[in-house]
């Protein structure tokens, strides 16, 4: 029986005219690969409503597994995230111009919760498949890391048999044309989020090896 894979991208943000989050897990949508069925979805970047909106596809989808994708400008790597942290700190405004500063996520939440996917044997999949890939250690205070600590408050108050993180991607070479940062092809990107979805959804076992960075 295959396990259903659910990736989430955002919506543009910060000025820019596309979001790679967006543009990649599209390509994925409806496909099926290596025993896993993938269905993609639209995500707000704005504090709250993202949560809302992730978890009511959820309810309607009932994946086996989440993960949300989001742009992180100036990497040059697939980083899966491993913890997100409950605090809001917006260097920039949302896309309903929220911009919350030094304010948590969840009042009763804890102070952070760690992706329950095998972080690192993602990150060592991609690399083996030729794509640049590293853990990383800090998802942001932005929507980004606001989602991915939704995401697992959910399945640790909601629905503990679901598995779910979060990994950021670099820009598309199109949004670096006029400016000093790494980027990724869209391919390249499609194929390592597809990589990680097949570990992921594989049961992959963690592995124990040194690697991660404040990115």
């Amino acid at each position: 029986m295959s396990k259903k894979v659910l990736l989430t991208g955002f919506d543009p943000f910060g000025g820019e005219s596309m979001n790679p989050s967006l543009e990649a897990v599209k390509q994925l949508n409806g496909r099926i690969a290596e025993g896993i069925f993938m269905v993609s979805y639209e995500i707000p970047t704005v504090f709250h409503e993202s949560i809302s909106v992730l978890t009511k596809v959820i309810q309607k989808e009932e994946p086996d597994i989440v993960i949300c994708v989001g742009q992180a400008g100036g990497r040059a790597q697939l980083t899966p995230e491993l913890v997100a942290i409950n605090l809001n700190d917006a260097r920039i405004p949302d896309n309903q111009n929220q911009q919350p500063v030094d304010e948590p996520i969840d009042v009763n939440g804890p102070a952070a919760y760690f992706s329950n996917l095998p972080v690192k044997s993602m990150v060592q999949e991609c690399i083996a498949a030729g794509i640049p890939a590293a853990v990383s250690h800090s998802a942001g205070t932005f929507v980004c890391n606001h989602l991915f600590y939704g995401l697992m408050h959910y399945i640790h108050t909601e629905a503990s048999h679901l598995r779910g993180g979060f990994i950021h991607i670099p820009y598309l070479p199109q949004q670096v044309l006029h400016k000093t940062a790494p980027s990724l092809g869209l391919d390249t990107i499609t194929q390592g989020l597809l990589v990680a979805a097949v570990a992921s959804a594989n049961d992959t076992p963690e592995r124990k090896i040194i690697g991660g960075s404040l990115h």
